[in-house]
């Protein structure tokens, strides 16, 4: 088994090696060479060969947005995740760099001099892994897959909060205690799993005209939706409602930029507006969104700040419980890229209900989750790779329409 190779490029010393120690740490990672300034990071890219790029945005001599720059008129196809301070108060400048071609982003903890790395660890070591490890199977290496770091990222929750409740030595004790208990189990415990079949839902009615379409997505998701929306049916009737998991103060902007690109307006959600046809809400960062009938038939958003749903708020699966509640089968259900299992037990329930539904193809998501537990579900209908999915969405709008 390989490692996924990690190539940092950040102004900060401190930084630079904040975040080493939390990519050295886990295993399956590997950091291959840092870098200062995008200047260098250019002259390190051919010597390194990294899967990945943790980048900073502001920089001397050469800044990420630059880099990008040369990234995209060189066609260098190293995915790069965005890393910086700045994503916190320049939400349009994180956005420039998905347009640039940036993978996708995170957030220094409390400025670019924090030595709160741990804040944001779990996630960072999601994205290098998803990322990278698609990247480094595209090109022969043999990798841990996205359930391994799904797994670790359990474990790391766990041990934050038995942590919390019996303190360090004591949870330390226990988790020792549960490891050699699990050791001395039968090996066949271990075994990987053979792959699901899917289980078989017999819908309660026929699925009728589509009235809505629901989207849930998450890792992978910023570019994949960019993708579809730039590919839409300019004429869709239905309206598109989305769940992307994405940090507070940055879902305005990503819905400005895919309105940029979409035929349909595109804006982020606001509380008790009506749902008009034509249209794609976003759900705000922090806050879930779902459908409300009101007593004379008429359908609006609402959003929340209820507790986190399979750890996101927002939550594809509020959101999909809402649609198979007020719509039944009037709706298309949709559900991509993304890790975990967030969105799959509600888009079941469409199923149920019967709504239409699609799922992304394990071939063309960066990390089959979602998805491929929404499929073992019985959840999914037709699995539709990225490349055909503003055409199949497109296609089930306008046929039952």
């Amino acid at each position: 088994m390989e490692d996924i190779s990690v190539l940092i490029c950040d102004d900060s010393a401190l930084m630079r090696n904040l975040i080493s120690h939390a990519i050295d740490g886990t295993e399956g990672l590997s950091v291959v060479g840092k870098a200062m300034n995008g200047q260098f990071l250019i002259e390190k890219l051919p010597l390194v060969k990294p899967d990945v790029i943790i980048l900073d945005i502001e920089m001397p001599v050469m800044t990420g947005v630059e880099f990008l720059r040369w990234r995209k008129q060189n066609r260098v196809d190293v995915p790069v995740i965005i890393l910086s301070s700045i994503a916190e108060k320049g939400a349009a400048v994180t956005m420039e760099c998905l347009e640039l071609g940036a993978a996708d982003f995170i957030t220094k903890p409390n400025g670019s001099v924090s030595a709160d790395i741990s804040s944001v660890s779990d996630r960072l070591i999601e994205l290098i892994a998803s990322y990278g490890g698609a990247y480094a199977r595209r090109h022969g290496k043999i990798v841990r897959g996205s359930d391994f770091y799904a797994s670790l990222a359990s474990d790391r929750a766990v041990t934050r909060k038995l942590t919390a409740a019996m303190g360090e030595e004591k949870a330390k004790a226990f988790l020792a205690d549960e490891k050699e208990k699990q050791a001395a189990k039968p090996a066949s415990v271990f075994a990987t799993p053979t792959p699901k079949e899917p289980a078989v839902i017999e819908p309660l009615r026929k699925p009728g005209k589509i009235e809505v379409i629901a989207i849930g997505i998450s890792t992978g998701g910023p570019n994949a939706l960019r993708d579809v929306f730039k590919m839409i049916d300019p004429h869709l009737k239905q309206p598109v409602l989305v769940v992307q998991h994405m940090p507070a103060g940055f879902t305005k902007e990503f819905a400005n930029s895919l309105d940029k690109i979409c035929a349909l307006s595109v804006k982020e959600a606001e509380d008790g507006e009506p749902i008009e046809g034509g249209k794609v809400y976003i759900a705000p960062g922090n806050y879930h969104i779902y459908v409300e009938q009101t007593p004379l038939g008429k359908k609006m958003l609402r959003l929340s700040q209820e507790p986190q749903r399979n750890g996101h708020r927002p939550s594809a699966d509020v959101l999909f419980e809402s649609v198979a509640k007020v719509y039944q089968n009037r709706a298309l259900g949709v559900i991509m890229t993304g890790m975990g299992k967030d969105g799959a037990v509600e888009l079941a329930e469409m199923r149920k209900q019967g709504a239409w539904t699609l799922g992304q193809d394990e071939a063309s998501a960066i990390v089959y989750g979602m998805p491929k537990v929404a499929y073992e579900l019985g959840g999914v209908q037709k699995q539709v790779s990225l490349e055909k999915m503003a055409d199949e969405i497109s296609k089930l709008a306008r046929e039952n329409g």
